[in-house]
């Protein structure tokens, strides 16, 4: 038995414990992790409170990411003793996740977590940071290059917008943060923004078209603000949307993309390809400043994480929450 996270659905509802956990709760896999921390998402938080129907089947471990050492396999490219990460593959709703102290899991979708960083700073970047690094890379793989003007990060306070500013900045690219929080102001610049916006000025709704000003943006808001986005952003540029934390809408018109050549580049880090994972990983491991990503790092207990649950849902947490699954 072990100590995790537990979401049960029966006559009486929907409820998360923390309890002990026997072995065959997990999935199935050919890897067996000793856990050692996982993350906070806004999936998790979904999954954890049952406002949103992410969880597929009963019980279910949360968590869609983790770090930690590998106790037994029998798949051929892990052993005893490896350090790994897992990101996403479904895992914390229709695959036991890492919320515990152990988690089972295919090889296939593991890997080797960096030599640059420890089991923590690995879930301080965790999915969210991750997924920012990949927004990154299209950004890059799209042609957009500092020279080219503003890149607009939205929901700049969260962890892919937290971790996408540090990341654009250290590249050399002029950030503006949109937030709705005037009093994160300085510690948005204080990550690398050049400029902050209130998120008023993009969450209603816009035009087909406005003033041309973005090079690129990163979106993790959805609905009215990548619409806005898109309509603002600069002919040739490049939009690329990874998150619906404002709505999973997206109220447009195709005026930016016929008229101005703006590229809508979606960003998917659940099921994304094991090389371009393992691209991701190694630009972190050299392009992240660990000073500034520890200046956006809270860490919690197991058991903290299921009332963060709700704060988190209701945006009332700033950059990253990592879960120290050993301290209950």
């Amino acid at each position: 038995m072990f100590t995790g996270l537990l979401i049960t659905k029966d006559d009486s509802g929907y409820r998360t414990q923390l309890t002990q956990i026997d072995p065959a709760v997990l999935s199935e896999g050919d890897v067996t992790v000793a856990v050692e921390y996982s993350t906070l998402n806004y999936k998790d938080g979904l999954a954890i409170t049952g406002k949103s129907p992410v969880v597929r089947r009963f019980p279910m471990v949360p968590g869609i990411d983790f770090s930690g050492t590998v106790l037994s396999s029998t798949h051929p490219a892990w052993k005893a003793g490896d350090a790994v990460i897992l990101n996403g593959w479904g895992v914390g709703e229709t695959h036991t996740g890492g919320l515990a102290e152990q988690a089972r899991v295919k090889g296939d979708w593991l890997i080797a977590r960096p030599a640059a960083f420890s089991a923590r700073q690995a879930m301080a970047i965790g999915t969210a940071g991750y997924t920012a690094m990949l927004c990154v890379m299209a950004l890059e793989r799209h042609g957009v290059k500092p020279a080219d003007g503003e890149i607009l990060v939205t929901g700049a306070n969260g962890g892919v917008g937290s971790v996408a500013i540090i990341l654009l900045a250290q590249l050399g690219y002029r950030v503006v943060a949109s937030t709705g929080r005037p009093e994160a102001a300085e510690h948005l610049k204080a990550l690398g923004a050049a400029e902050v916006v209130d998120r008023a000025t993009l969450s209603a709704p816009g035009k087909p078209l406005g003033k041309e000003r973005w090079a690129g943006v990163v979106d993790t808001v959805g609905s009215h603000t990548l619409a806005n986005a898109c309509a603002t952003t600069r002919y040739g540029g490049v939009v690329t949307a990874c998150g619906l934390a404002g709505g999973m809408d997206l109220p447009a018109s195709v005026a930016p993309f016929i008229l101005r050549g703006v590229t809508l580049a979606g960003i998917d880090s659940v099921m994304a390809p094991l090389a371009l994972r393992q691209q991701a990983w190694a630009r972190l491991a050299t392009d992240l400043d660990p000073a500034k990503l520890e200046a956006v790092t809270n860490e919690i207990t197991l058991g903290e994480a299921i009332d963060h649950a709700s704060t988190l849902l209701a945006g009332q947490v700033a950059g990253r929450l990592v879960v120290n699954v050993r301290s209950h």
